[in-house]
């Protein structure tokens, strides 16, 4: 049976927004992908499944980056 077109356009936007990601991000260490991914609005769970990670690493490292901006202090 043949998805609706909502369906299928909301899975190709999802694929276009995964490779921008991938592109953006490519480089860069995993904190600075969270920073970066955090910065533009996503879900810890949404930064973890783009990176491949658990979304308890995403929070913790948010956690560490929040921190580390109120003290000024850089990991």
């Amino acid at each position: 049976m043949a998805q609706p077109l909502d369906q299928q356009m909301l899975e190709k936007l999802d694929q276009i927004l995964r490779i921008l990601v991938m592109a953006t991000t490519r480089g860069l260490k995993q904190r600075e992908q969270i920073a970066l991914l955090d910065g533009a609005g996503f879900t810890p769970k949404a930064i973890a499944e783009f990176l491949g990670t658990s979304s308890n690493t995403v929070r913790v490292e948010l956690v560490v980056l929040r921190k580390a901006k109120r003290t000024g202090k850089g990991r």
